[in-house]
């Protein structure tokens, strides 16, 4: 069944993926200028995340959210996530447990993102990734014009053992791209995390910082900080724990998100 969402047009693109083999995806879009990839975490396309992608649309930028897993527009609960969790664990294109390569979704998001440029144009693409999607935006920067990547709470690789906690879900060819992507064209990355979440580990920005330098830049909130009205461990920094306030450290962490992306995709704004 498709779900329209009201002010985006509701796209089926295809894509190759990572075996070379073509994918139809829904991908919703609005907005006209320079392009941000939006991916959804778990549970998917939710009202906060479309109040999110409003957000962007506002700012003068346009989005192209895909629906990965779940149902738009399904609300945020017990029985929508475990469903999504139960999709992601069992789909093959996304590698829970790697700490050394992307996951295979990652090909598809890449052409996403080229396309998204040809169509939008501008310096290049943003991408935001959240979650199980956080640490996608990283490998989207090879070979597209991604220059705004966001790692919002980047959960893969599950953090089992150390090596998955310091893992960034990327092979060693990629990040080395990353690397000189930062290095010769001046890319930046941003991440964002609560302190003490166990899904998004401290040694995962630990290990930003060391291989990218004052290419990343990294926010961490006190879990204090969260959106308490949901009874949950602050995570979603974004969406289901922030509080829309002036002056509360996860609207700051917005606002600054928000920032990021038109200083890169909009430099004369």
């Amino acid at each position: 069944m498709t779900v329209e969402i009201p002010g985006f047009e509701r796209r089926a693109i295809t894509l190759a993926g990572a075996d070379g083999v073509h994918k139809t995806r829904d991908v919703y879009v609005a907005g006209e200028g320079p392009a941000v990839i939006v991916m959804t975490e778990v549970p998917g396309i939710t009202p906060h995340m479309i109040t999110f992608a409003e957000r962007l649309l506002r700012q003068g930028l346009s989005v192209y959210m895909p629906q990965l897993f779940g149902k738009p527009g399904a609300a945020l609960g017990v029985g929508t996530t475990t469903s999504a969790l139960l999709e992601v664990c069992i789909r093959r294109e996304f590698s829970l447990l790697s700490s050394g390569a992307s996951s295979p979704i990652v090909a598809w998001l890449r052409g996403l993102a080229r396309l998204a440029h040809e169509e939008r144009g501008g310096p290049g693409v943003g991408a935001i990734g959240m979650c199980v999607t956080g640490n996608f935006a990283l490998g989207m920067m090879i070979d597209t014009k991604v220059i705004a990547p966001v790692l919002s709470q980047p959960s893969l690789p599950l953090g089992l053992t150390r090596a998955q906690r310091r893992g960034l879900h990327v092979s060693q060819d990629e990040l080395a791209a990353v690397k000189a992507k930062v290095a010769n064209e001046g890319a930046k990355v941003l991440g964002l995390r609560f302190h003490g979440d166990p899904l998004c580990p401290a040694a995962r920005f630990e290990r930003l910082r060391e291989e990218l330098g004052d290419g990343f830049e990294g926010i961490e909130l006190d879990p204090r900080s969260a959106n308490r009205a949901v009874p949950t461990t602050p995570h979603s920094v974004l969406t289901v724990h922030l509080i829309d306030r002036e002056g509360e450290p996860t609207r700051e962490a917005l606002d600054r998100t928000l920032a990021f992306l038109k200083e890169r995709l909009l430099p004369t704004s």
